[in-house]
């Protein structure tokens, strides 16, 4: 009887647990042209509501296969994405490209079994490094153990400071490594025959970036660059599709954002009265203000007492 009894309790216990996992929110497509599409997720942070879902995806179809930028992340996520795809093609997605190693862009790559995945090379070690400690923060951020996602790296590779043209599928692309900006493993994607730049974190709309492993100087030089390319469609990493004059945009609210803290520093001030003395009224427009503001002030004070030591 008492066993009877345990096994209701753990079965009770399970189909519980199942019910906290909630559906994930609907991909949003954006057909961008006849073989550009753009999948986009909540401008959100990830969570047990979202279970994780809240990055952008780029599904581009070649002619004897698709290519998908970003995978999500958790293995779920990456799932997720894929059915999408096949909403819209009938073509195996044969490359995955990872444009940073941040995991709500690369753990979802799991799902894509049998694909060649192509990243940075600082990316890829990043990946291999830094994969333990981003299963825990996707965990920690759905609540719940994630058994099957992993990290799995590239298997093909591009040097940092690098502009690569490949073709894949018939589809001309340059692959852009900058030195550093959002993070050290930053890759980006140009379609030159589609004007489409598929720019991962290092753009970012409606929403704070994220500097947790930006080179916050050098991204003001790499969003300087992006202004070369004569884009009529930009995918950044998170939020709605942008335009050059929301880039531009982001490059001053950078830029003047870096100039105010090392002004701040060489006055002799403290990391405490950035809030004070740096105007931040743009930043508080953008989503996650509050939750990501601080840690980004902390990051920039720190390399700009680093570059003035």
């Amino acid at each position: 009887m008492m066993k009877r009894i345990l096994l209701l309790l753990a079965g009770v216990a399970v189909m519980a647990g199942a019910a906290l996992v909630k559906p994930l929110p609907a991909v949003k497509t954006v057909k961008v042209n006849e073989r550009v599409y753009a999948l986009l997720g909540p401008a959100e942070l990830p969570s047990a509501h979202n279970g994780g879902y809240m990055v952008n995806s780029t599904l581009i179809l070649g002619d004897k296969g698709a290519i998908l930028i970003d995978t999500g992340l958790t293995d779920e996520v990456g799932a997720h994405i894929r059915k999408a795809a096949e909403k819209i093609t009938r073509l195996p997605i044969t490359h995955v490209i990872n444009t940073h190693h941040h995991g709500d862009h690369s753990l979802g790559n799991v799902s894509f079994a049998g694909v060649e995945i192509i990243s940075s090379e600082n990316c890829k070690k990043l990946v291999e490094d830094a994969s333990g400690d981003w299963i825990a923060i996707a965990e920690n951020a759905v609540g719940r153990k994630l058994p099957n996602t992993r990290a799995v790296p590239a298997s093909r590779t591009y040097a940092s400071q690098t502009r690569t043209p490949v073709e894949i599928n018939g589809v001309k692309m340059e692959f852009w490594v900058p030195e550093a900006a959002h993070t050290k493993g930053d890759l980006l994607v140009w379609l030159p025959e589609d004007k489409v730049l598929i720019a991962g974190d290092v753009l970012v709309n409606t929403t704070l970036p994220n500097f947790r492993d930006a080179e916050v100087k050098k991204w003001v030089q790499t969003l300087a660059e992006v202004q070369q390319y004569p884009a009529r469609t930009i995918i950044p990493g998170h939020g709605p599709l942008m335009s050059m004059k929301d880039v531009k945009a982001m490059h001053k609210r950078m830029g003047d954002f870096y100039a105010g803290v090392e002004k701040v520093y060489q006055s002799g001030g403290a990391e405490a009265d950035v809030r004070r003395q740096v105007s931040l009224k743009e930043w508080q427009k953008l989503k996650h203000f509050d939750s990501l503001m601080g840690g980004n002030i902390n990051r920039t004070w720190l390399q700009v007492e680093a570059e003035n030591f």
